[in-house]
């Protein structure tokens, strides 16, 4: 049996068993054939409490497992629309987060006085909903910048919503051009496939930490993570364009902001990337059918991405979905934060530590402290106003900056990283002995992470101006000797000038050494004229550890 499409004068023939395979390619062919096997996209679909004998079957099929409850039909059998009173309730799930500004933007606005909040009401929808968040795989590690949308997608769960974080293993092929002057670079299908993995593993590590921490006693929804590339590779190209490029038009597409600032910049557009948002759409679309998601969340330069999803599934069944974006972070100078400006700090302890997290935040300005207090913490309103009345009084102390940095570091590495964090500042601002103590050699290697870093055994005997030339601290003859005699080298934060000294005890009862019997040796080599500094840290009597090649700036408070 044979298939025909009519459009514009151009017929197309598909045999039944092109899409035998493909029931998502059957679905839509039927949607967009009626008794005549043309497309009726004008019809309207099946609602609850309502059915047209016209409409093809497929529409009650392809229905949501969580169909319009923002509508109700009465027991008279009447149908009505129209204006209806909310309950106060039922606006606090989306007034909670706009109060704080995580929500920024939502679409339809015609919709978000009435429908939305109705929505998100479990009393009158009786089920809870399911909003997603795409992540698409360009690097192997999520960001900072990635944080609001995964924290969106955790104020979703906490009040009983499921949410699904969905890793892009297919779109990062063609890459979003959404806020960009320029095409991505091109990554390889293995380089995807790798960080795809990179991304699941990170959001998983969030969402546990999440729940492990964070917990506040109230049953919680679900957190899913999916990938894309799930559906998107049972998919062949000219039957996807058959079937789904059909319903979008050129005149729309081009309308888009995104689409428009890149077509007017000197590179233009490659194809790929115009294509992007009928493939964001068709997972938007696909969520909708198999997952019953009904919101999308994303960062504000996807407006126009959702908004390509919300009138291709209206399109399709006729039902209402919504889009929510969330403000997108910026550096002091404006930069969007992210891998592609080359400002990115990532949430992977691999590429950037807990101590260099937690310092991101503690060195945040006092205007902006509030805010992101506000955005990056689950801390309640009140006490946020209490710790910035605190901070106001003393502001050098930086109360509110401490305790936003140690909210985000447990969430993104857990208590442990946060600890890890809190160590390495004793330790290097704080001149804490004890935080040396029990510092593991990660997080030496962590707080030096730009130094060289050498292992010696030391003899006994061993004199400190012997261990700085072993390290290639110092250079060799005289000048050298004047580095240390002239104040440059400082042991347990304690400045020596003697270059004799020793290190490592040649008898313990013919000459007792007590600083080379601490379990904590610190050695700082400080050479402010080079703006250099080297630092070492005894393990045991015998086995010294020095970092070098850190920048002086960098360790001052």
């Amino acid at each position: 049996m044979k298939l025909q499409r009519n459009n514009g004068g151009c017929k197309t023939e598909l045999t039944r068993s092109t899409f035998q395979d493909c029931p998502e390619h059957q679905n839509l062919l039927k949607l967009g054939s009626g008794p005549s096997m043309r497309r009726r996209d004008t019809e309207a679909p099946a609602v609850a409490g309502r059915q047209r004998s016209s409409m093809p079957c497929v529409y009650r099929k392809m229905a949501a497992p969580m169909l319009r409850h923002l509508c109700r039909v009465p027991q008279s059998g009447v149908w009505t629309r129209g204006p209806r009173a909310v309950r106060p309730g039922a606006r606090g799930m989306l007034v909670a987060p706009r109060a704080r500004g995580l929500f920024k933007e939502f679409f339809p606005e015609s919709g978000t006085k009435t429908e939305l909040p109705e929505l998100f009401d479990r009393r009158r929808a009786g089920s809870p909903q399911t909003v997603y968040c795409g992540f698409d795989p360009t690097g192997d590690s999520l960001h900072v910048g990635h944080l609001l949308t995964l924290l969106g997608l955790f104020h979703f769960q906490r009040a009983g919503h499921n949410v699904i974080a969905l890793v892009g293993g297919s779109t990062a092929l063609l890459g979003d051009p959404s806020g960009r002057t320029k095409e991505r670079e091109a990554l390889s299908a293995e380089c995807v496939r790798a960080n795809a993995r990179a991304l699941q593993r990170g959001l998983e590590t969030l969402a546990a930490n999440h729940a492990r921490l964070f917990a506040d006693g109230r049953p919680w929804g679900t957190f899913t993570v999916l990938d894309n590339a799930a559906w998107f590779q049972k998919q062949h190209l000219m039957d996807f364009l058959a079937t789904v490029g059909g319903h979008f038009r050129m005149g729309t597409l081009l309308s888009r902001l995104s689409v428009q600032s890149r077509l007017k910049s000197p590179e233009g557009m490659s194809l790929a990337e115009f294509f992007y948002q009928v493939l964001q759409a068709y997972d938007f679309y696909y969520l909708f059918r198999h997952y019953g998601c009904r919101v999308q969340l994303g960062g504000s330069d996807q407006l126009g991405n959702i908004m390509s999803g919300y009138e291709f599934i209206h399109k399709l069944t006729g039902e209402d979905v919504f889009g929510i974006t969330v403000p997108l972070i910026t550096s002091t100078t404006g930069a969007k934060l992210g891998k592609s400006a080359g400002n990115a700090v990532w949430l992977n302890r691999e590429k950037t530590s807990p101590f260099e997290l937690y310092q991101f935040f503690i060195r945040q300005q006092d205007d902006s402290v509030e805010r992101y207090l506000k955005l990056f913490t689950f801390l309640p309103l009140p006490e946020i106003d209490h710790i910035m009345q605190l901070h106001v009084k003393e502001p050098e102390k930086r109360i509110a900056q401490k305790r936003l940095a140690a909210e985000v570091t447990k969430l993104v590495h857990g208590q442990e990283g946060l600890d890890s964090a809190k160590r390495c500042t004793q330790a290097l601002y704080h001149s804490s002995i004890e935080a040396l103590e029990v510092m593991s050699d990660q997080e030496l290697k962590e707080l030096f992470k730009e130094a060289s870093f050498s292992e010696l055994v030391l003899d006994p005997g061993t004199s400190v101006i012997d261990t700085c030339r072993k390290a290639n601290a110092i250079p060799d003859g005289p000048r050298g000797y004047r580095m240390i005699t002239e104040g440059g080298v400082s042991i347990n934060h304690r400045q020596t000038v003697f270059v004799q000294l020793e290190l490592a005890k040649r008898d313990e009862q013919e000459n007792p050494n007590p600083t080379a019997t601490a379990a904590a040796f610190f050695v700082c080599f400080c050479f402010f004229a080079e703006e250099m500094w080297v630092e070492g840290h005894f393990i045991s009597d015998k086995e010294l550890k020095v970092t070098g090649k850190v920048p002086w700036w960098q360790l001052l408070c």
